[in-house]
């Protein structure tokens, strides 16, 4: 069977590691840096199409902003980020990849829509972590210690994107993470994006957020009732950025002993379905991981789209091979 080389579309076979014409390392795939292309997109919202110069031949909006719509898809792996209903700009990002035969690592990152440059912050952040977390894959390193390498390199990248004397407005993001082996997964957060993993029976939370209302809830100052009503509930308690003092993510790592799917997401999703069981109800069942991410993102948008919304789906083979 012959395959392309992703880089320079010379031709390559399953067996080959390095295509022979640009040195490309064939057993590595992972979301272009920068962040996926945009969805092709020939009609605008009002029905009329656009023209070469980027503008709506009957109302004269400007072509969406490439960041707006944007889905990337790897064999077992998918993801899906949507501007939202509301707000001005996609302010998420993803990255995610694979290592031929050993396993996979994903990343999505939301920019604090309170700082500055929120869409780069997220950006530099899962591109940053991503390459660490595939090396690691690549070279069988301890999963949990390199999500915690991972969390503080994005971490200090996003922190070199302030500018001196505006800390108030530093680049910031929050930052949920997984490495997925046949036998076992790793996740790492910062911040409230967050991770469920969903089995043939249900589906489980496998983060918590770092928010003021998780806080008082955990210290036993409030209930979950009396905090998710305070207008502070979101707040953070931890992010990435040159004012976050971060000291390592929280991480988890649990076996696989059965299939079925991780999905990570922004809050933007998890806001509409705050509790896994309202995960479970509207996922959609015996379909590829990207169809799963698009009908998630779709929920969000028909329940009123008020954020950015992006979600990353990993197929769990539990023990029975990539």
């Amino acid at each position: 069977m012959v395959e392309s080389c992703p880089e320079c579309a010379s031709a390559v076979s399953p067996q080959d590691r390095f295509c022979e014409e640009c040195g490309r390392n064939l057993r590595v795939q992972r979301t272009p840096v920068g962040g996926p292309e945009a969805v092709a997109d020939a009609r605008c919202a009002c029905g009329g199409g656009f023209d070469a110069d980027g503008f709506c031949g009957r109302c004269g909006r400007d072509r969406p902003p490439a960041r707006d719509r944007v889905e990337y898809v790897l064999p077992g792996l998918a993801g899906v980020s949507d501007r939202g209903r509301r707000r001005q700009r996609n302010e998420d990002s993803m990255a995610f990849g694979r290592v031929r035969g050993r396993g996979v690592a994903a990343v999505v990152c939301d920019g604090v829509a309170s700082s500055e440059r929120a869409e780069q912050a997220s950006q530099v952040a899962v591109d940053t972590a991503v390459d660490l977390l595939l090396t690691a894959v690549q070279s069988g390193a301890d999963p949990e210690e390199a999500t915690g390498d991972a969390a503080l390199a994005a971490d200090a990248a996003v922190g070199r994107l302030a500018r001196p004397g505006a800390e108030e407005v530093a680049p910031s993001c929050t930052f949920v993470s997984a490495v997925v082996t046949d036998e076992s997964a790793t996740v790492g957060w910062v911040g409230d994006s967050r991770a469920y993993l969903v089995g043939e029976s249900g589906a489980a939370r496998l983060t918590t957020d770092d928010t003021w209302a998780a806080q008082l809830v955990a210290e036993g100052v409030l209930t979950e009732e009396e905090a998710l009503t305070d207008r502070r509930a979101h707040v953070l308690s931890r992010w990435l950025g040159a004012d976050s003092a971060l000291d390592a993510p929280q991480a988890v790592t649990f076996r696989l002993e059965t299939p079925g799917l991780l999905v990570l997401c922004s809050d933007g999703l998890w806001n509409y379905l705050p509790e896994p069981e309202d995960l479970w109800a509207v996922l959609p069942r015996g379909v590829a991981p990207v169809e799963v991410a698009r009908e998630l993102v779709e929920v969000a948008l028909k329940a009123g789209g008020h954020d950015n919304i992006t979600v990353v789906v990993v197929q769990l083979r539990g023990g029975h091979g990539a």
